[in-house]
């Protein structure tokens, strides 16, 4: 089982949790292979992840993220503050991604990094676009609660032909925001004005959605293959890094809409 999740991946790609003979040859087999597919009543008992401890986890970091962003908001703690979240939060994700081991203050940490970031990007947004932030927020919540119905429904399934597309469409916007961005040391940015900056910010809303989808199969797919509980930070902070990507693409689509007013 291989994820696409570049945050998730750590987890999902270990070959001792998804790579298993699932036939089993005595009755000693048989009767352990019973208990682990048995739906666990809590992780205490089981020591595996299940879809509780990702809930819990990503509640914890998402009250760490807004408590550190509401201050942020408060004090008006200004640029230096917010490349100081940046820059932190960068750095905390590319740790978080690629460590071996599930290192959970890390990962809190990252979500105060993030609050730091957001509490002040947020507040020059609705400096400069009043009530914009309660917007983004909204649309944020909708996108989410309408992607995981469409997951578990089976609206939208995950195939690998899907997965394909998805990872190919974030390359193409990756490369775009980047040529956007040297374009703007020469005054061609598109990246946040006019028509092509509205498509590229529609673009990397809907992307950002749709990478949730991948969150929800790959978290589901630790939990089906007996991840570690541990792994649950993990997999809410995989989580949080695709929300966060999300209510930033939300917010600079409706400060392009308000722009163009």
């Amino acid at each position: 089982m291989r994820s696409s999740n570049p945050v998730l991946g750590r987890a999902f790609n270990q070959r001792g949790y998804a790579a298993f003979d699932p036939t089993p040859t005595t009755e000693t087999d048989a009767a352990l292979e019973g208990l682990y597919n048995a739906p666990a009543a809590s992780s205490m008992r089981t020591g595996r992840m299940t879809i509780d401890d990702v809930v819990t986890r990503t509640g914890i970091l998402f009250a760490v993220l807004v408590t550190v962003g509401a201050a942020a908001w408060t004090l008006n703690l200004g640029g230096g503050a917010m490349m100081l979240g940046v820059f932190g939060g960068f750095a905390l994700a590319m740790v978080n991604s690629f460590s071996k081991t599930v290192k959970p203050g890390l990962i809190i940490a990252y979500a105060a990094f993030e609050g730091l970031a957001l509490g002040t990007i947020s507040h020059i947004y609705n400096d400069m676009y009043q009530g914009i932030v309660s917007q983004a927020i909204m649309v944020t919540i909708c996108a989410f609660t309408g992607m995981l119905f469409a997951y578990k429904s089976g609206r939208i399934r995950v195939t690998p032909k899907f997965t394909k597309v998805l990872m190919t469409a974030l390359i193409g916007y990756l490369v775009l925001g980047l040529v956007s961005f040297i374009g703007s040391f020469f005054g061609a940015s598109i990246y946040n004005t006019g028509g092509y900056g509205l498509i590229i910010a529609t673009g990397g809303m809907v992307l950002a959605s749709f990478f949730l989808i991948l969150d929800f199969d790959q978290i589901q797919k630790g939990v089906n293959a007996g991840l570690p509980e541990q792994e649950s930070w993990r997999a809410a902070f995989g989580l949080m890094v695709t929300i966060v990507w999300l209510y930033m693409e939300v917010l600079r689509f409706l400060s392009i809409l308000r722009g163009n007013d």
